[in-house]
């Protein structure tokens, strides 16, 4: 009964929940794709297509994002799991052994043993204890190989959701561009002198100086500024899905420490209104590529510096989540949205976004204003 003797060293089953919580994340992400493509058929038949883009756009990256988290997920798990089986050959060559030959025998000989009735009965007992054992860990074998094969194909039904997924949102990126350019003028709180802002623009050296400079650009204000933003100051959403790298007042890869918080995207990732404001300032400013300049109440700003495109003129007033840019890096697109390699760490987030709230000209923690304890 040697043979039996050696089955004691069985396989462990294996927790199946983190495996199925991967599949489950990633196809729920699937899902959120596929309602997203169909949202995008409904925007492009909207009345108001540039609200119903925006909000597609931000389905698909939502989606994306929790497809890629699912993915790398399971593929971890799908590594853990094999290199698990790899480890455990021996056993599973053991344990296939000791069912073959348990097989291979015929009842009368298996039961027989060379100490006579008594061992006979011994071993008898001994294999009624193990079968139960030998049909679990066999049961354990086969619900593992076949958690391997689910995973695997639902990885290759997911990247193919992710390939399409990657087109339908660069089809909505581009819709919306055509509709911004489309749309009827938008409501103004006041003009911009252009001269006043073209010498402003060459005399400012820093961000604050620009930002203090703004109300001398003004050259004709038919209503006044929105008074406060109620109960909303602390409770405002991030303009732009993305990871927090430094946040205000810590020192950036350059070894500046910056009154703003900066955010990593991804290429072309949307940027919105936090709230209803009116934009005082969009374009170039100084090296800080495309910056956008939002007052949503009296003498408080909000600066969104390293946009790729912005929309919008100065003195337009926009409603809450209304289309502010695109961040830039779009050649980089095609390239980097298709990895999950290093997606937590910020690797696949190659473009920065840098926001900076000014309270009565004074820099103030934008953590006061937004909801950052949770990365978009």
């Amino acid at each position: 009964m040697k043979w039996l003797a050696l089955s004691v060293a069985l396989l462990a089953p294996v927790s199946a929940a983190a495996q199925q919580d991967a599949v489950d994340r990633a196809r729920a992400a699937m899902q959120m794709l596929q309602a997203a493509a169909q949202q995008l058929n409904t925007a492009d038949t909207a009345r108001d297509r540039v609200r119903a883009l925006t909000e597609t756009i931000q389905a698909f990256e939502d989606g994306l994002a929790a497809l890629r988290s699912g993915l790398r997920q399971a593929a971890v798990r799908e590594t853990r799991l094999a290199a698990q089986l790899q480890a455990r050959d021996a056993e599973i060559a053991t344990l296939l052994a000791v069912l073959q030959r348990i097989g291979s025998q015929e009842t009368p000989v298996a039961l027989l043993h060379p100490g006579g009735p008594i061992g006979t009965v011994r071993s008898g007992m001994l294999l009624a204890e193990m079968t139960p054992a030998l049909n679990t860990s066999a049961r354990a074998l086969r619900r593992d190989l076949d958690d391997l094969t689910a995973l695997r194909q639902m990885q290759t039904d997911a990247a193919e959701q992710l390939t399409g997924g990657l087109t339908e949102l660069q089809a909505a990126r581009t819709a919306l561009n055509q509709a911004i350019a489309e749309r009827t003028a938008l409501p103004q709180r006041f003009t911009q002198d252009p001269v006043r802002e073209a010498i402003l623009l060459a005399s400012t050296d820093t961000l604050d100086s620009f930002a203090r400079g703004l109300s001398q650009v003004i050259a004709d204000e038919t209503r006044p500024a929105p008074v406060d933003l109620g109960g909303e100051k602390g409770d405002l959403p991030l303009p732009v899905q993305g990871v927090i790298l430094h946040r205000a007042g810590a020192t950036d890869a350059a070894g500046i420490a910056r009154p703003g918080i900066i955010m990593a995207t991804r290429p072309d990732a949307i940027v919105t209104s936090p709230v209803a404001a009116t934009i005082r300032y969009t374009g170039p400013l100084l090296d800080l590529g495309q910056v956008v300049i939002l007052e949503p109440q009296a003498d408080v700003l909000f600066v969104l510096a390293g946009l790729g495109v912005v929309y919008g003129t100065a003195g337009d007033v926009i409603d809450a989540r209304a289309p502010l840019g695109l961040m830039g890096d779009a050649g980089a697109q095609s390239r980097r949205e298709l990895s999950i390699d290093g997606d937590d760490t910020g690797t696949g987030r190659s473009e920065t976004l840098y926001i900076e709230v000014r309270d009565k000209n004074a820099p103030e923690d934008p953590s006061l204003w937004f909801r950052t304890d949770k990365d978009g």
